[in-house]
Order: C-alpha cells, then sequence, then structure tokens
C-alpha cells in the first residue's frame, strides 16, 4: 500500500490534488533558469576540487545499455574498471554501482570482485514503460533474484499525461513491492517532460510510492538531464523529506560525460539539499565515460 492510500481520502482525483498543494509551486521556467545559473556562479570554482572529484566518483553507477552489449563486453567492463580498480586509490572510492540490463545481472555477480559496488538493473519495460504492469513487476522480482542491488525503473509518462495518477502510483507501489528490499530508482525522463511543474509533479508521485531515489532520464530517445530539471527535483526531496522525516535521493542521468559536467550538478544538489545528501546512500550519477575523465583528473 503506498503513501497516498495511507495520508488521504478516498476520492481519486481530489487527493492528488491535494498532495501537490502541500508542496511549493515552482517559479516560471526562466526564472529557474536565472536562479540555477546563480547557484553555478557562486558554487560551481569551489567545488570543482580534486576532493570533489573523489566524491564524485564514489557516487558514479557505472552504466552499459546498449543492444550490443553481450555477456563478454560486460564481464570485461566489470574487470577492466572496477575490479582493476580496487585499491589503487586508497584515498578514492570505487564506483557506486554497475548498472546493466536484467539479462546481465548474473554476469556482473560472477565477474565482480570489489567490495562494496552495488549491482543495478534497469527493469519494467525500460526505456518506456510501456508494457503490462505485471511484466513490470516479474521483470523486477527476476531481477533482484538474478542479484541486483538496485533497480531502476520508468514512470509511464502516459498515465502521467492523462492524469491517472491512481494506475500510475499503484503501479509503481507493486514494483516497489516485488523489489523486496533493493533499492527502487524511478526515473521521470524529464527531457520529455520539459516544464517544471511536470517534472514537479512527477517528483511527488515518485516520492510518495516508494521511491528511494528519483531520477532525470533514461538517456533513451530524449534529452538527458539539465539543471534546471535536477534543481526542481531537489526542492521537492527537500519539502518531502520536511513532511514526512524521509530521506530520498537524487540520481542524475542522461548527458553526464565531463568532470566539468559531474560538478555543475553536484553543486546545485548540495546548495539545495545541503551536505547531507552527498553521499553515494543519496546521491549517484550515471554515466559511461565520466570515470576515465574522473580518473584522468585524478592522475591515474
Amino acid at each position: 500500500m503506498h503513501e497516498f492510500e495511507m495520508e488521504h481520502s478516498d476520492l481519486k482525483t481530489n487527493k492528488y490534488q491535494e498532495t501537490f498543494s502541500r508542496f511549493t509551486s515552482m517559479p516560471p521556467d526562466d526564472d529557474i533558469s536565472s536562479i540555477v545559473k546563480s547557484l553555478l556562479d557562486s558554487g560551481f570554482n569551489k567545488n570543482f576540487t580534486l576532493d570533489v572529484l573523489k566524491q564524485i566518483h564514489g557516487c558514479i553507477d557505472l552504466t552499459t545499455l546498449t543492444s550490443l552489449d553481450t555477456k563478454e563486453t560486460i564481464w570485461e567492463m566489470v574487470d577492466k574498471i572496477v575490479n582493476n580498480y580496487e585499491g589503487t586509490h586508497p584515498d578514492v572510492s570505487n564506483v557506486a554501482s554497475i548498472c546493466v540490463y536484467p539479462l546481465f545481472v548474473d554476469t556482473v555477480k560472477q565477474a565482480l570482485t570489489a567490495q562494496d559496488v552495488k549491482i543495478a538493473s534497469v527493469a519494467g519495460g525500460f526505456p518506456s514503460s510501456q508494457t503490462f504492469t505485471e511484466i513490470k513487476v516479474a521483470e523486477t522480482a527476476m531481477a533482484v533474484m538474478a542479484g541486483a542491488d538496485e533497480i531502476d525503473v520508468v514512470m509511464n509518462l502516459g498515465y502521467f499525461l492523462e492524469e491517472d495518477y491512481e494506475t500510475l502510483t499503484d503501479e509503481l507501489s507493486e514494483v516497489k513491492d516485488s523489489c523486496r528490499g533493493a533499492t527502487l530508482k524511478v526515473i521521470l525522463e524529464t527531457g520529455a517532460l520539459i516544464l517544471a511543474e511536470n517534472i514537479r509533479k512527477a517528483s511527488i508521485l515518485a516520492v510518495y510510492s516508494g521511491a528511494d531515489f528519483i531520477k532525470t532520464s533514461t538517456g533513451k530517445g530524449y534529452p538527458g538531464a539539465s539543471p534546471e530539471a535536477v534543481y526542481t527535483m531537489c526542492k521537492v526531496i527537500k519539502e518531502y523529506a520536511a513532511i514526512s522525516g524521509r530521506k530520498v535521493g537524487i540520481k542524475i542521468s542522461g548527458g553526464v560525460r565531463t568532470a566539468e559536467d559531474a560538478v555543475r550538478y553536484y553543486t546545485i544538489v548540495k546548495e539545495v539539499l545541503g551536505e547531507g545528501w552527498m553521499n553515494k546512500d543519496l546521491f549517484r550519477i550515471g554515466a559511461s565515460s565520466l570515470v576515465e575523465d574522473i580518473e584522468r583528473r585524478l592522475g591515474k
């Protein structure tokens, strides 16, 4: 049973509007761009340090999600980038997780020798989410049974656009139950939602449906993360923590390739949510080439 059912009235429409009204409305999108620019102007340079890059390295979800993935390429990636890194920089944590398609969870489990690196799997009809709820639940459960510690699923944007919030939140709640203790990251696909008000509402629906993290993008077919989207998501996370007492994490994904990109998002999250969120339990960046760029900066 998700929080909407526990906390709100039986009036299906009103309970969602009531919940939305508990959160501050977002300013116009142009104003958000100005706010974000100001945050970055004041915070980027002070955060672009080796210590911050070391911190970010330990918050990366090393990701490969292509049609050309094979057991061999997955094994090679795990061995080369993760296993071989272990212990080479005692002051820099290894990546937080390795994120793959469900089919390769067992391969990662067999290949991985590094300590404290989680296995993440996309599931739930990734990347479109346009399949039956029963399939989403089954795929999630199967990925967890195969060894996934974390599950990344996409919110059904069709339900969102139709304002069928009941079906949307019921589905996410069922997926959360099928995680059986695994961390659930809900992808909002912010590049498709576009407007801050849409991103605000989607964030609220996700956190109340049991998301442990909300995530920007799939990196498939739509624009990836944007500073404005991340700012909006952080504002919801902050207010939700004040209302519920539960901290939800944020994952930035889609187009984060360089250390500069990563530090920009780090700066926004830190300025809005504070130092308490700047750890791998609450802050992640999904990327493939970012690891190489940061390690180059650190002098691997």
